[in-house]
């Protein structure tokens, strides 16, 4: 159940990454055939249109990071960067006044990348991380003898 999960989620927020990636790149239009241009939504919260180009690569090579086999360090810097542009993208949204409706979907667009994130496989991971000691010490701090 996990892994189809794993790849509902996944799946989503790859096509997802890579539609905008490529919408981004043709100044397209925000809802892919209809709506806002993109470049008139990036322009209208303050950033210049060459932003669009910048995004537009990155989100077309994160998309194909998630679902290329192997390959874990490029997929949790592509994790991290679509969550950093969806969150960001709500900030920006948030701080140019803009309603709750606006700003909800990359919100929970970046809750589906989470949640790929969180159920990938072992096969997909990076790796065990070694376990974090507490109280943390510097490596130079003398240690006490156990009494």
């Amino acid at each position: 159940m996990k892994s189809v999960a794993y790849w509902v989620a996944t799946i989503l927020i790859a096509a997802e990454t890579l539609a905008g990636g490529a919408t981004d790149l043709v100044h397209g239009q925000s809802l892919l055939v209809t709506g806002t241009l993109v470049v008139d939504v990036v322009t209208g919260l303050g950033y210049p249109a060459y932003v669009l180009t910048i995004l537009g690569i990155w989100k077309l090579l994160g998309g194909a990071a998630l679902l290329a086999p192997r390959l874990p360090r490029l997929k949790e810097w592509a994790y991290a960067g679509i969550v950093f542009e969806l969150t960001g993208a709500a900030a920006s949204l948030t701080v140019r006044g803009h309603p709750a409706g606006d700003i909800a979907p990359p919100l929970l667009l970046a809750g589906l990348a989470m949640a790929s994130w969180a159920l990938r496989p072992p096969s997909r991971m990076l790796g065990d991380l070694p376990p974090l000691r507490w109280p943390l010490r510097s490596r130079h701090a003398p240690r006490r003898s156990p009494a």
